[in-house]
C-alpha cells in the first residue's frame, strides 16, 4: 500500500516535476517508509511506499524495468503475485526483486493492458511504455484503491488522494452543482468520475484508461458481476459455496512480510473473519476494537460481542476506549485525512482506530462490503417483489436523504438544479441489463457507486493516514461475483445477510450470529452538543460559507435552533451533514 502521483504532458513540453514534487508530502501518510521519483520527457512519476512485500530497496518505486522499458507506479497489493510470478518465471521472464509491483510490470508486458484480468487484489498503477510514450492507467475492479485525476489543456495529473492535486496547483476549485446535488441526495455519495470539485475527477472502478503519447485517451471498462440467476444450487449449498469462497478470500488477504490483524467491531462480518483464520490455524492474531463515551441514552461500544469472538478465538486483543480528550480533536484531523467529505459518523472512529493500531501493526482485513454484497441493509428488503418499473422510485423512497422538493428548501437557488440528477443516475442505472430483480439492481448500483465512495473510500482515507493498510475479504471479486448470483431472497433471509448467516453457523457462536445489526456507534456525532456543536456552529457561519451560500440561510438557522431532531431518511443528522462539507471546504482552502 502506498501513495502514488504523477503528471502526463501533451504539448510537447517536459513534465513539471517540481509540480509532482508537491503531491508527494500530501502521500506521506500513506507510504512512509520511503520515497521515489521517475521523470522522462513528458511523463514524470511519484511514489511514497509503505513497505509490506519485499522489505528491501529492490522493491522500491517508481520501478523501473530497462530491459522491457516499462516504469511504473502502484499502491495496493496483488494477492496472487507469487502464482504469477512462478507462471511468468516459466514463459521466460527473469526477476531482480520479490515484489508484487515488478509481477504486475512483467504481467503488463506479457499480456498488455489485460493483465489486470489476472490479478487478485486491489490496486490503482500508472505504467509508462519508454519506447512510444504510452501510459496505462487503471484500477482494481471494486475501486478498493482510489485515483484522482486533475486535465488541462495539454496535461494530465494523478494522485492517490485529491489534496495532493490541490497542492500541485492550477487546479479548478470551483463546485461542481452536479456531484452537490448528488453529496445532498445519494448519501452523500458523488459518483465517479465526478468529485464535488470541478476541476478533479476520479478514474471509475474496474476500468482502464490507455493515453497515448498525444494524449489521445480510450477507456475500457474490463469486469462487471452479473446480478442474474446462472447458479442453481439450493440453500445448503448456496452456504457453503459462500462459506468457501470467503475462507479463501481470507486466506489470500494473509499475504504479506508483516504480520497481520483484524479490526474486530463485534458484528458477524468481522466475526467471521476471525473465525475462519483460527480455523485455518492462526494463531496469536492481533485483533482491535474501539468504544466511545455514550451520548444522549446510545451506546458507545459493542465490546460485548467484540470479547466474546476474542474469547472464543484466543485472540490478543486491544479495547481501544476513546474519551472526549481525544474525540475533538480528532475530528478535525478526520477531515484532513478526507479526500472528498464523507458524512458517515465512524470515519472518526477509524480515524482514531487506525491510529492506536498503527502503533502495533502495519496491516489488518476488515468487514467492509458485506452488507452490499449480501443486502445487509434496510433498504432492500422493501425493494422486494417490487415491479422493476416502480424500482426506482422504491430505492430512492428508501435510500435518498431527501426528496428533490426538499433540496429546493434547502440549497440557495443559485446552487439548485431543476434537474433530480440522483434519481436520473439511478434510473440509468437500473434500466441497464444484467440485473434479474429490483433488489438485484439495488446491488448493483450500491456494490459499484455507494459501496466503493462511501464504506471503501471511508476506509481506505482513514487507515492509510496512520500508514496502516487495510485489506477487505468481503470484495474478493470472485465472492462477489457468486453473490451477485445467489438469489435476493435467500441473502434477504433471517433479517438480511441470510445466506451469510447460514455459512457462519457452525464457525461463529450464535450470539454474534442473531444480534441486532449495529452500526459503528459515535454518539458525539449523532448527537451533536457541547464544543462539537459549536465546531459546527462556526463552520457553517465561517465568512467562507458565508461568501458561498451553499445553503438557505433560514434553513441553517433551523438547524442549528434544533441541532439533532431533523434526519436524512437513513438517520443522519443534517446539520452535520451540511457542516461536514463546509469542513472540508474550508481544510482544503476552497
Amino acid at each position: 500500500m502506498c501513495g502514488i502521483a504523477g503528471e502526463l504532458r501533451f504539448d510537447g513540453r517536459p513534465a513539471d516535476t517540481e509540480a509532482v514534487r508537491r503531491m508527494l508530502p500530501c502521500l506521506e501518510s500513506r507510504g512512509p517508509d520511503g520515497e521515489g521519483f521517475f521523470a522522462r520527457d513528458a511523463v514524470a512519476f511519484g511514489h511514497r511506499r509503505l513497505k509490506i512485500i519485499d522489505l528491501s530497496e529492490a522493491g522500491g518505486q517508481p520501478m523501473t524495468d530497462d530491459e522491457l522499458g516499462l516504469t511504473m507506479v502502484f499502491n495496493g497489493c496483488i494477492y496472487n503475485y507469487q502464482e504469477l510470478r512462478s507462471s511468468l518465471i516459466d514463459s521466460g521472464y527473469k526477476f531482480f526483486s520479490t515484489s508484487d509491483t515488478e509481477v504486475i510490470i512483467k504481467a503488463y508486458h506479457r499480456w498488455g493492458a489485460d493483465c489486470v484480468k489476472h490479478f487478485l487484489g486491489m490496486f490503482a498503477f500508472a505504467i509508462l511504455e519508454h519506447e512510444t510514450g504510452t501510459v496505462t492507467l487503471a484500477r482494481d475492479r471494486l475501486g478498493i484503491k482510489p485515483m484522482y485525476l486533475a486535465e488541462t489543456p495539454g496535461r494530465l495529473r494523478f494522485a492517490s488522494n485529491l489534496p495532493a492535486l490541490l497542492a500541485a496547483g492550477d487546479v479548478d476549485t470551483s463546485l461542481d452543482k452536479v456531484a452537490l446535488q448528488h453529496y445532498m441526495t445519494f448519501h452523500s455519495v458523488v459518483p465517479a468520475p465526478r468529485t464535488i470539485i470541478s476541476g478533479v475527477r476520479k478514474l471509475p472502478p474496474a476500468t482502464i484508461r490507455t493515453i497515448k503519447a498525444d494524449g489521445t485517451a480510450q477507456d475500457r471498462v474490463y469486469w462487471e458481476a452479473d446480478f442474474t440467476r446462472r447458479l442453481d444450487y439450493s440453500r445448503e449449498q448456496w452456504a457453503h459455496e459462500v462459506g468457501r469462497a470467503l475462507r479463501l478470500a481470507v486466506e489470500r488477504r494473509m499475504v504479506a512480510d508483516v504480520p497481520v490483524g483484524v479490526l474486530l467491531s463485534g458484528g458477524l462480518d468481522s466475526s467471521f473473519i476471525v473465525a475462519l483464520l483460527a480455523e485455518q490455524g492462526q494463531r496469536g492474531l492481533t485483533t482491535f476494537s474501539i468504544g466511545f463515551e455514550a451520548a444522549a441514552g446510545e451506546q458507545g461500544d459493542e465490546f460485548a460481542y467484540s470479547d466474546v469472538i476474542a474469547k472464543q478465538f484466543d485472540t490478543v486483543h486491544h479495547q481501544i476506549r476513546i474519551g472526549r480528550d481525544r474525540f475533538l480533536p480528532a475530528v478535525t484531523r478526520t477531515v484532513a485525512a478526507m479526500s472528498e467529505p464523507m458524512v458517515s459518523h465512524d470515519c472518526v472512529a477509524f480515524n482514531l482506530l487506525s491510529e492506536d493500531v498503527s502503533k502495533t501493526i502495519k496491516v489488518v482485513q476488515s468487514g467492509q462490503g458485506a452488507d452490499e454484497i449480501f443486502a445487509g441493509y434496510s433498504w432492500y428488503p422493501p425493494l422486494a417483489g417490487v415491479d422493476r418499473d416502480a424500482a426506482v422510485g422504491a430505492y430512492a423512497t428508501e435510500f435518498f436523504d431527501r426528496s428533490h422538493g426538499d433540496l429546493a428548501r434547502q440549497l440557495s437557488p443559485e446552487w439548485y438544479d431543476e434537474r433530480d440528477v440522483s434519481r436520473e443516475f439511478v434510473a440509468a442505472s437500473f434500466a441497464r441489463p444484467g440485473a434479474a430483480t429490483a433488489v438485484d439492481a439495488a446491488l448493483r448500483l450500491d456494490s459499484q457507486v455507494m459501496l466503493v465512495d462511501d464504506p471503501v473510500k471511508r476506509v481506505d482515507n482513514m487507515t492509510m493516514a496512520w500508514g496502516l493498510e487495510a485489506r477487505v475479504p468481503f470484495l474478493d471479486h470472485e465472492l462477489v461475483e457468486l453473490a451477485a448470483a445467489c438469489p435476493p431472497e435467500l441473502k434477504l433471509a433471517q433479517g438480511g445477510k441470510g445466506v451469510l448467516k447460514d455459512a457462519a453457523r457452525g464457525v461463529v457462536p450464535d450470539e454474534v450470529i442473531d444480534r441486532t445489526k449495529g452500526y459503528f456507534p459515535v454518539p458525539a456525532i449523532r448527537h451533536l452538543e457541547g464544543p462539537m456543536l459549536e465546531m459546527v456552529r462556526d463552520a457553517l457561519y465561517a465568512p467562507a460559507a458565508r461568501t458561498r451560500g451553499l445553503f438557505r440561510p433560514e434553513y441553517v438557522d433551523a438547524l442549528l435552533a434544533d441541532p439533532n431532531t431533523p434526519r436524512t431518511t437513513l438517520g443522519a443528522n443534517q446539520l452535520w451533514q451540511l457542516a461536514l462539507l463546509e469542513m472540508w471546504l474550508q481544510d482544503k482552502g476552497i
